[in-house]
């Protein structure tokens, strides 16, 4: 028997409804990512489902891929679009998984503010992405042999064939930073923070689509690599900071961090002047050849060398005034000296006391002047 006005508080919200969709994304995401690899195993359908899942644009012969498989060399093409954008709900569906198993959990611990909270939410995720791109980056980059040959980030530029790892990388991080606009709806952020991770992620996708397309991923690999780093030890410092209460273990992070942000500044310039304006510039193939991939002409160089000083010198600027603006809060504040107010005399008691001081002068004179004086006073009295 029901009772009337009576309401269940684990009443399920109803389907499609904003609720619905913010509780249930991952599900409805994974049933989505889940027909293009049902795809595969229909006849039919598997010629459409492969252009998703799989990395396509393959420029080495079939002879060369089967007697040196590590050979097989990949460019960019129109069917990068459907891989970005299958990958892209997976990394939807992957950052759910992170949420409610690891971190959810972790923060129920802590009884965070609901600023913290996000705050919290905010870092967990992103040091896994920048701890997992260090690393793949890390290892593309010494199989490249980048570190000890600088010269080979503009050597034999165009640089328009990668290998599969080297290639699927930036497809993961563009399909990654795509994906932070919906995650703004499904996690419900606040207007005040939309601003800035709208910017942050706009930034990335520009930067990273930026570097794909132009052929100049070797030099866009190593920078993303130095940027997640530093910002990977800045999430660190901040997640010790919610878990260390007495603010021993914060302290040196955030000093770590600091330095590392600084110096990554420094050398993200140096390795962009050294490809752009030094490198590049004395390369032989030099000109614009938008069928070869060649982008190589002043213009763009200087361009993207702008592009990648600005960005330096914003996250710089943005870090002096934070760390001014912790300066002014943790000075101790002095308060001005209370200056002793007049206190305020009654309306009659002013005018007694002027009655006081007049009777008293008046008193001070003869008798004779003391008459003249209060004749004159009756006087000017009544001629008021």
């Amino acid at each position: 028997m029901a009772f009337k006005g009576r309401k269940s508080s684990t009443k399920n919200p109803p389907f499609f409804s904003h609720e619905f969709v913010i509780q249930n994304h991952a599900d409805i995401v994974s049933c989505f990512a889940m027909i293009f690899v049902v795809g595969l195993m229909v006849q039919v359908t598997s010629p459409l489902a492969y252009m998703f899942i799989a990395v396509h644009h393959n420029v080495s012969s079939e002879q060369q891929s089967i007697e040196t498989p590590a050979a097989t060399r990949y460019t960019y093409g129109y069917k990068d679009i459907c891989a970005v954008f299958f990958y892209f709900l997976i990394c939807i569906v992957m950052h759910a998984i992170i949420q409610e198993y690891v971190l959810d959990k972790i923060s129920r611990k802590l009884h965070l503010s609901k600023v913290k909270h996000s705050k919290f939410n905010e870092s967990g995720q992103l040091l896994v992405f920048y701890v997992m791109s260090v690393l793949w980056g890390g290892d593309a980059i010494l199989k490249e042999n980048l570190v000890l040959n600088i010269s080979s980030l503009w050597e034999g530029y165009p640089h328009n064939e990668m290998t599969f790892m080297f290639k699927f990388f930036f497809i993961i991080q563009m399909s990654y930073w795509l994906h932070c606009y919906p995650e703004l709806y499904f996690q419900r952020t606040k207007r005040e923070e939309m601003a800035a991770r709208t910017q942050y992620a706009t930034a990335g996708l520009v930067y990273v689509t930026a570097g794909y397309l132009l052929n100049f991923n070797r030099v866009a690999i190593c920078l993303l690599v130095i940027h997640y780093f530093s910002e990977a030890l800045f999430h660190v410092a901040r997640l010790i900071d919610f878990v260390d209460k007495e603010e021993k273990g914060s302290k040196a992070g955030y000093l770590v961090s600091d330095v590392v942000f600084v110096l990554a500044r420094l050398a993200s310039i140096i390795l962009s002047v050294l490809t752009f304006w030094y490198g590049l510039s004395l390369s032989d193939t030099q000109g614009l050849d938008l069928v070869a991939g060649n982008f190589n002409i002043p213009p763009i160089r200087l361009f993207a060398l702008a592009a990648v000083c600005l960005l330096q010198a914003y996250l710089m600027f943005h870090f002096i005034t934070d760390k001014l603006r912790q300066l002014r809060e943790q000075a101790p504040q002095v308060q001005p000296r209370k200056l002793p107010t007049k206190k305020t005399v009654p309306k009659k008691k002013k005018e007694e006391s002027k009655k006081a001081a007049v009777e008293d002068d008046v008193n001070e004179l003869t008798e004779v002047d003391q008459n003249t004086k209060k004749s004159l006073r009756s006087r000017a009295a009544k001629a008021k």
